[in-house]
């Protein structure tokens, strides 16, 4: 809404992450969800499509001293796994769509569990060379595993040539007028497609799943909505609207994406032609 000359940022001390990557089959990760949810710090699931496994990141906050993994493990596991691996599927996958699953199932297979005790900041940020492009939906996340299980079984039904894992993630609710996680907690499903390939009718088929459940689309990343879809799924969208008219009357600092998700300044929201409002 203006220019932004100066922050402040609230930190907490730094502390290290004990995590754990390892193989689980679907139907037992998504059956003790909550469970696992409450059990660890960070808790986070990477459903592998076309197969019945996730890849879950479980971790702790520890103050044991950093025991790093050793350089051909890391290697193994950040350079050829996470970054030439995976293109090089993403690459045949482009090539010859019909064998995505077969593809999926070997890729499945080469990993194995990965094990990282070390300061937060090298446990959590990794370079990814593979391009792609990507939509994310924070729902209520007691409708967490429901949502899943449904754009695993999109992917599966329609044999879409999809290799990347479906995130899921969570979060605490807070009280930001627009924040995705406003007023519930929440969890975030994303899916992601390889640069260049297309996308939009996979990202259609999941946003119509988020709707059903109130969905609201991340707002740096693929999504369909407007600001008439948008306004019934925040409880502070009025309230935004009336500071984003006092502190930007005219409108300065709208582009064309912003008055399609927001709306004109000072405008009522339209009404939504299609969609429902979400579950209860």
């Amino acid at each position: 809404l203006g220019v932004i000359s100066e922050y402040t940022l609230r930190c907490v001390p730094a502390f290290r992450i004990h995590r754990v990557d390892e193989l689980r089959p679907v139907g037992e990760v998504l059956a003790d969800l909550d469970a696992l949810v409450a059990t660890y710090d960070h808790f986070e699931v990477m459903a592998l499509p076309h197969t019945d496994q996730v890849l879950t990141y479980a971790s702790r906050r520890t103050d044991r001293p950093a025991a790093p993994p050793g350089r051909v493990s890391a290697w193994w596991n950040d350079d050829v796994l996470s970054n030439a691996g995976l293109g090089a599927a993403c690459h045949l996958g482009r090539l010859f769509p019909r064998a995505v699953p077969g593809i999926a199932r070997a890729v499945t297979g080469a990993v194995g569990r990965y094990e990282q005790l070390d300061d937060s900041h090298r446990v959590y940020a990794h370079r990814r060379r593979v391009r792609f492009t990507e939509m994310e939906y924070a729902i209520p996340r007691v409708h967490a595993a429901e949502a899943l299980e449904r754009i695993r079984a999109l992917i599966t039904d329609r044999r879409l040539p999809v290799l990347f894992p479906i995130e899921l993630r969570f979060t605490a609710p807070d009280d930001a007028f627009l924040s995705t996680a406003s007023g519930r907690d929440t969890a975030y499903l994303a899916v992601h497609q390889v640069a260049r390939a297309e996308y939009e009718a996979f990202f259609r088929a999941v946003e119509a799943i988020m709707d059903e459940y109130g969905g609201r689309p991340h707002w740096g990343k693929r999504h369909f909505q407007t600001s008439g879809t948008l306004a019934p799924r925040y409880p502070g969208w009025q309230e935004f609207q009336a500071v984003r008219a006092r502190l930007d009357p005219d409108g300065v600092f709208t582009n064309d994406y912003v008055a399609r998700v927001l709306g004109p300044v000072g405008a009522a929201p339209a009404r939504p032609r299609t969609g429902r409002a979400g579950r209860p």
